[in-house]
């Protein structure tokens, strides 16, 4: 039977009320499209629907993202866990509390079901998204837990080590992931939390990440943000209202690998911490940065001419060469010289204190969406490690490939066609 959503509001104001089943399918009509619920505060993405909600859905301004190691062999453990994680997401997308009773409403001797740091606080457009990683599947010595070995993606392996790379293990892979985006960082915070907390025994967290800023637009109805560079970041990003570009280069499709018939619909997700050397970068003219990223800091528009968004002219002569130097950010990441590869980028910047010599722990945590990382994403991440000039500003420090199933149905739970 169906738990009743405990609303966060009505606990905060001393209620008992309960939201009942009525309001939480009212919410699971506005997923991921830009039809929203909800009469106060921000508005409400149901989790269940056709794709996962926070990969399309018009990207947030925070974020906490999470990677476990399943700490079980047991197969019958790790669907109770996901399935446990299902209704507990379900509540919390919705603006109620982590477990059916809540935080303030169960037995007094026995711990809540729900943490309480957002009590009081409305769903402030929480998403959480799933993914699997390739380890998940097999561990690196190639044992297969679970039985899903002959089901894993050809595509989903551990992410090359790319020139320049300075990888720190213990920010990098991971067998589950839980990407939490919100408008409140206490509500982002609060899922995962609580989600690491319902999963004690079975998962533990592998290594963690907070963001602020989104620095990428999923949608034509926002405007494109800025990165710690000073620059629009993600101008030429595929965004929720082109249905036909998502399909050709964002959600897995029917025949894309008969291992993997069970992502169909889903999508793939690379993960990249990328420390910024904000101080070098301050020194720079400001025409040198210009150069470097091959876009004006004002208006986003490429050093071509034009608008924001605009098509770059690369063939345009400048002083000395193309007036979009040959080794500008925009030029090697275009899709012209990628094959025609797309990506959909959801990142964000963080900062993280200072470092071991007083500058800044900060920079991009980069998510990418894409339907085969190993003919849009990998190609792309080698060709900027090999010849764009921003890598002397950058340091990545984190890497991970992450399978993330298809939306979840009723009756379903988080990548339930998998363990079939």
């Amino acid at each position: 039977m169906k738990q009743p959503v405990v609303s966060r509001r009505a606990l905060f104001t001393g209620g008992a009320a309960v939201v009942g089943v009525a309001s939480g399918l009212a919410a699971a009509q506005a997923i991921d499209s830009d039809d929203t619920t909800g009469t106060t505060g921000p508005a409400a993405y149901a989790f269940r629907g056709e794709h996962q909600a926070g990969i399309v859905t018009p990207a947030q301004d925070r974020l906490h993202f999470a990677a476990f190691d399943v700490v079980t062999d047991s197969r019958e453990e790790l669907v109770e866990l996901l399935q446990a994680w299902t209704e507990a997401a379900e509540r919390m997308t919705a603006g109620g509390a982590a477990g059916p009773i809540g935080p303030t409403e169960g037995d007094a001797d026995l711990p809540p079901d729900d943490t309480g740091e957002a009590i009081g606080l409305p769903a402030s457009r929480l998403t959480l998204t799933f993914g699997f990683g390739p380890t998940l599947f097999r561990t690196p010595k190639g044992k297969d837990r679970f039985g899903i070995a002959d089901r894993q993606p050809k595509v989903l392996r551990e992410l090359p080590h790319f020139p320049a790379d300075a990888l720190d293990p213990e920010r990098s892979g991971g067998d589950l992931c839980i990407q939490a985006c919100a408008d409140d960082p206490q509500v982002a915070v609060h899922a995962i939390r609580n989600l690491a907390r319902i999963g004690f025994g079975t998962v533990a967290v592998r290594w963690s990440q907070l963001g602020f800023g989104r620095t990428s637009s999923t949608s034509t109805s926002q405007e494109t943000p800025r990165n710690l560079f000073g620059f629009k970041d993600g101008t030429a990003n595929l965004k929720a209202e082109e249905p036909e570009a998502l399909a050709d280069h964002l959600w897995v499709a029917q025949g894309d690998d008969p291992n993997a018939e069970w992502l169909v619909g889903g999508s793939y997700l690379a993960a990249r911490r990328i420390n910024m050397r904000i101080e070098t970068w301050d020194r720079q003219t400001l025409q040198d940065q210009q150069d470097i990223i091959g876009r004006t800091k004002q208006t986003g528009a490429p050093l071509s001419g034009g608008e924001e968004f605009s098509e770059p002219d690369f063939a345009m002569p400048g002083r000395g060469g193309p007036i979009i130097p040959v080794d500008a950010h925009v030029r090697v990441v275009h899709p012209t010289k990628n094959d025609g590869a797309q990506i959909l980028r959801r990142g964000y910047n963080f900062v993280d204190g200072s470092d071991d010599l007083g500058g800044l722990n900060a920079g991009l945590f980069f998510i990418a969406y894409v339907r085969d990382p190993e003919k849009q994403f990998i190609p792309m991440q080698t060709r900027m490690a090999q010849s764009d000039a921003m890598m002397e500003y950058l340091k990545f420090t984190g890497s991970a490939l992450f399978a993330v199933p298809p939306g979840t149905r009723t009756g379903e739970h988080v990548g339930a066609a998998l363990f079939a």
